[in-house]
């Protein structure tokens, strides 16, 4: 069996899980004579790129060699010199890509230089899809300079996510949980309502104990500020609280919860509420490459239509709650007819056994 060395790239750099933010996710496997020579992933701290750390190993083993990158070698100066003249540098005859890379910075110029110093350039078709689905976050940012935002949210079988007495306990499994954590862990930034702290004080915090290249932001929509500051999520703060309020908001609660390392910054939207819109755009100006919602019916609708959600992530217990009472996934207004749904397509299931699933599927945007 021939070794499929693309796929071996692919799985260094999905070492770069929550390691790598604001750079992309990227493994290097370099191959001289059928053996590989050489290896490397690209993380935050450890500044160096996969391609580079790949050519470190090698030594004067990468003359000749090919090398696998799942992400198109880099062209321009950032925190480190280009990889593609590094590269070219080192000797390497052959250069075997997974995907392009959208940075405008980038966008074709990295296999342009390749090319043009004779090194011999090939895409890998066959690993385009998983190579994009690893950083589809920063694919996303990319094109957009905004963070993929992912609504998650668990219910029954009937849509509910909360009955009209008694909602202590989960409606999921420890096992879906678990679940949750490894994408809140690949996250950025995590936004709720004011609801959601009253009810639940939850913390949004990163539960997985894996190693992070930047804190998790945690973000709370507040249009008054009612949040308390004897909350867990105050009393946690670590210059990773965000609370986005409205001008209406006291400023005697500004100053008290600012006080306590609390950032509040004002985003005035329609009908009083915090526009949401505005808050994406700071994460974006922040190189937040992924946002994910967890909150409550009222804000999930609110958030689906502001066109702030690019995907969802719902997992389903096999329970039904019934009744008018019991909150659906999605309240405020809804759409008033079928034909104006909000519709979804590259839609996968994730069994989660003995009798559960999530859907994750993406918003279709016009």
């Amino acid at each position: 069996m021939t070794p499929d060395y693309m796929s071996d790239a692919l799985a260094l750099a999905r070492r770069g899980v929550a390691l790598t933010s604001p750079n992309p996710m990227v493994g290097a496997v370099i191959v001289r004579d059928s053996e590989v020579v050489g290896r490397g992933f690209h993380t935050w701290g450890g500044l160096k790129h996969a391609e580079i750390l790949a050519l470190e190993e090698a030594g004067d083993r990468a003359h000749g060699a090919t090398i696998y990158v799942t992400l198109e070698p880099c062209s321009h100066t950032g925190r480190t010199p280009p990889c593609a003249d590094a590269i070219i540098a080192a000797g390497i005859a052959k250069v075997v890509v997974a995907s392009e890379d959208p940075n405008p910075l980038v966008a074709g110029e990295g296999l342009r230089r390749l090319r043009a110093s004779a090194v011999t350039v090939e895409m890998s078709p066959e690993h385009r899809a998983a190579a994009e689905k690893l950083n589809e976050a920063f694919l996303h940012f990319m094109r957009t300079g905004k963070p993929l935002v992912t609504l998650k949210c668990a219910l029954t079988l009937d849509g509910k996510i909360a009955a009209p007495e008694d909602n202590s306990g989960w409606i999921t499994s420890e096992r879906a949980r678990a679940h949750v954590q490894v994408l809140r862990h690949a996250t950025d930034a995590m936004i709720t309502g004011i609801g959601t702290v009253l009810s639940d004080n939850p913390l949004l915090t990163d539960r997985s104990e894996l190693p992070r290249a930047r804190p998790l932001l945690r973000v709370v929509l507040d249009s008054t500020l009612r949040i308390s500051p004897a909350s867990r999520l105050v009393q946690s703060v670590n210059n990773d609280l965000l609370i986005a309020t409205t001008s209406a908001a006291s400023p005697e609660r500004r100053k008290a919860l600012e006080s306590r390392g609390v950032e509040v910054r004002a985003f005035d939207g329609p009908r009083g509420r915090v526009d949401m819109r505005d808050v994406v755009s700071l994460l974006g100006e922040r190189r937040c490459l992924s946002a994910m919602i967890e909150a409550g019916s009222m804000v999930n609708w609110a958030a689906l239509e502001a066109g702030i959600v690019d995907k969802v992530f719902l997992y389903y217990a096999p329970k039904i709650l019934g009744g008018l009472e019991s909150l659906p996934m999605a309240g405020g207004a809804g759409r008033m007819s079928r034909h104006d749904a909000i519709r979804l397509h590259r839609t996968t299931l994730h069994p989660i056994p003995p009798d559960e699933f999530a859907v994750e599927a993406f918003i279709e945007k016009s």
